[in-house]
């Protein structure tokens, strides 16, 4: 099965002095980063995907705005596409799908049929919004799915009048997603067993 990396919105906007700083950007940053160095010195096959929320009301990355580029610890080679999406699931009105079909054919670069799975590498934020909506999604698609907990971010979240801090998000999406969508394991534990 071909392997692949999925690196999910590590844009500027989720770090400090951007418009929706996250809880521990920077670690998972470096953790991601570290499984970036590995997929490219592996010559396996690296996605890029970048939130753009282009609407007069956009909170964060928004078109020509510092907060929308991708984080220069995970920036793509131009030889590593970047999927630009406007919904959670990165697979939405996007042609992701498509792309991992092309990566499934093989050096000829044909999508195969039916498609082939592909075995998924997910690192990215926000665990508890876009990571869980794509993995979701991916799995539903037949692909396998590893999710590098360390190499994600949340934020706190307010329900019903508590705030929820972003440890605990994390590790509730990361529970979640682990009891039937994806392995969940560190970056360093990916690379050491790939």
């Amino acid at each position: 099965m071909t392997h692949a990396l999925l690196i999910i919105d590590i844009q500027q906007d989720y770090f400090a002095g951007g418009r929706h700083p996250l809880v521990g950007p920077d670690e998972a940053a470096a953790a991601a980063a570290r499984l970036l160095a590995a997929w490219r010195e592996r010559g396996e096959p690296v996605v890029h995907v970048q939130h753009v929320w282009d609407s007069p009301d956009a909170e964060f990355f928004q078109p020509g705005t510092p907060g929308i580029e991708i984080h220069p610890l995970v920036a793509p080679q131009a030889d590593e596409p970047v999927v630009t999406k406007e919904h959670p699931n990165s697979f939405l009105s996007t042609d992701l799908a498509e792309r991992l079909d092309a990566i499934a054919g093989g050096a000829s670069g044909e999508p195969v049929e039916p498609a082939a799975p592909v075995e998924l590498v997910v690192a990215g934020m926000m665990s508890s919004m876009c990571v869980d909506a794509t993995v979701r999604a991916a799995a539903d698609l037949g692909h396998t799915v590893t999710v590098a907990h360390d190499a994600c971010a949340a934020p706190d979240l307010e329900f019903d009048g508590l705030v929820v801090p972003a440890a605990q998000v994390h590790a509730a999406f990361m529970a979640a997603l682990g009891d039937g969508y994806a392995t969940v394991s560190s970056a360093d534990e990916i690379i050491a067993g790939d």
